[in-house]
C-alpha cells in the first residue's frame, strides 16, 4: 500500500483541533502528525489522563485520520539552548517557563520531554519528532574566534541533557526523531555525524528528514537518506526556493522577513521549489522507508487553505509502491 500521508498541525495551532482535523481529512490527508501546542495536545494530561487521550482518539476517529507521531519541537528547543530568553517564553507552556530562570527552563522542558514520550506511548504511537535546541548555535561564525573545546563541551552537553530523556523514551518503547534544522545541535551533515557520536548511537535518538532546510546550505537530501538511512526515524515534507545569483539576495537572508523578494531563499509549498523530490522518494523507497510521509504546510506567500490541498495532491503523485510490492500485489491469489 501507499505511504500514509499526514499533515503537521505545528503550522495551524491558532486553530482548534477539531477544526484542523476536519480541515485535513477533506483535503484528503490520511492522517496528522499532531503538535503539542495550540489545544491540539497536551502531554501532561495525556502522560497522567487516560479519559484525555481517549478523547483525542475520538475527534481522529470521527475524521476518520490516524496518527503515527507526534512533535513537541517548542518545548526540544529550551533543553539545550543558551541563552534562554524572550524568544522562549514566547514558545513554551506556561509551567515550562515559570520564572524564567534559564537553568530551571531547561530542566522543566527536559521533563516535558519525558512526559512526551509517556504521552506518546498512551496515544499509541512510537515516534516523537522534535528540536534539541544547541548552547553552541550562537558561535556559528566562529567570529570572535571559538575554541575546539567550547565546540566538543557543546556536544557533551547535549548528551548530558538527552540521554536522561532518551532512557525515558527507551523504558516507553518510543524513538525520538530529531529534526535536522538550523538552530539545533545537528543542522547539517557532520553536525548530524557528531550529535550521533555523542550520544553513542543509541537507537532511542534518530532523525526527521525535512529537505527544506538542506537545500539552502547546499546539503544533499538524497544522499543524506542513504548515509542515515539506518536513522530516519520519520519524513517531513516542506519545500525551498532558492533566489540567490543576482549578487545581493545572500543565503543568510538578512534577518528580512519571510515573502520578501530580497531573500536569498524562501519556504514555498511542496513542488513549488527546488527540491528533488522524485529523487527524494525514490530513495525512501530504496532505503526501506515505510513511515508516513509528513507533510510541514509553509509559505508565507501562499493562503494555507489552497496550499496545504495542493500540497497533498503533489506528495500522493509521488507515493508509489516499491516494484517488489507492486508486483505482488499484482499477482497474488486471493484467500478463499
Amino acid at each position: 500500500m501507499p505511504r500514509a500521508i499526514t499533515l503537521f498541525t505545528g503550522q495551524w495551532a491558532d486553530l482548534p483541533f477539531e477544526e484542523v482535523c476536519a480541515l485535513a481529512a477533506s483535503w484528503g490527508y490520511d492522517g496528522l502528525e499532531i503538535a503539542c501546542s495550540g489545544d491540539h495536545f497536551d502531554v501532561a494530561r495525556a502522560a497522567a489522563d487516560r479519559s484525555y487521550v481517549d478523547e483525542r482518539r475520538r475527534v481522529l476517529d470521527r475524521h476518520g485520520l490516524q496518527v503515527f507521531a507526534i512533535s513537541n519541537h517548542l518545548t526540544g528547543q529550551a533543553v539545550c539552548d543558551s541563552p534562554i530568553d524572550f524568544r522562549h517564553k514566547a514558545i513554551l507552556p506556561a509551567r515550562v517557563w515559570g520564572d524564567g530562570e534559564a537553568e530551571a527552563v531547561r530542566q522543566r522542558a527536559a521533563a516535558e520531554l519525558k512526559d512526551t514520550a509517556r504521552a506518546a506511548r498512551a496515544l499509541g504511537v512510537d515516534t516523537v519528532v522534535g528540536f534539541t535546541g544547541s548552547s553552541i548555535w550562537p558561535y556559528l561564525a566562529m567570529f570572535p574566534p571559538v575554541p575546539a573545546s567550547v565546540i566538543e563541551e557543546g556536544y557533551a552537553d547535549f548528551a548530558r541533557r538527552w540521554n536522561p530523556i532518551l532512557d525515558v523514551f527507551d523504558e516507553q518503547g518510543v524513538r525520538f526523531a530529531h529534526e535536522v534544522h538550523p538552530g539545533e545541535i545537528a543542522y547539517d551533515y557532520w553536525s548530524t555525524v557528531a550529535a550521533l557520536e555523542a550520544v553513542e548511537h543509541r537507537e532511542a535518538f534518530g532523525l526527521n528528514w525535512d529537505p527544506s532546510h538542506m537545500v539552502w546550505q547546499d546539503i544533499d537530501p538524497v544522499g543524506f537518506l542513504w548515509d542515515f538511512r539506518d536513522r530516519i526515524y520519520h519524513v517531513d515534507c516542506k519545500d525551498t526556493r532558492m533566489r540567490v545569483g543576482n549578487g545581493r539576495n545572500g543565503r543568510l537572508s538578512s534577518h528580512l522577513p519571510w515573502a520578501d523578494p530580497r531573500r536569498g531563499w524562501d519556504f514555498v509549498s511542496t513542488g513549488h521549489g527546488d527540491v528533488p523530490w522524485e529523487d527524494c522518494f525514490r530513495t525512501l523507497t530504496a532505503i526501506g522507508y515505510t513511515g508516513p510521509i509528513s507533510i510541514e504546510w509553509e509559505d508565507a506567500g501562499m493562503d494555507r487553505l489552497v496550499g496545504a490541498a495542493e500540497a497533498v495532491r503533489f506528495v500522493r503523485s509521488l507515493t508509489f509502491d516499491p516494484p517488489a510490492a507492486a508486483f505482488d500485489a499484482a499477482f497474488s491469489t486471493p484467500e478463499r
